[in-house]
């Protein structure tokens, strides 16, 4: 199945609170175990962008507004 659309993360504005990675309910969205952002937290990133659903769940849940889903036409 192809992606019906894919998320941005702005990893700068992202602090690693998690609420995306349960609130994703394919659990594709993980939390960096290597990478740091200016803000000195290690941010969500999508590990399989093929599996995004776009249904925003991780997008309403960030408190943040770390996160945008485009959805394909």
């Amino acid at each position: 199945m192809a992606a019906r659309g894919h998320i941005e993360f702005n990893e700068n504005r992202c602090k690693g609170c998690e609420l995306c990675v349960f609130a994703c309910p394919k659990k594709i969205i993980k939390i960096s175990e290597t990478a740091v952002n200016a803000m000195g937290y290690h941010p969500a990133g999508i590990e399989d962008m093929e599996g995004c659903t776009a249904c925003a769940n991780c997008a309403m849940m960030c408190p943040d507004g770390a996160i945008r889903v485009c959805r394909d036409q």
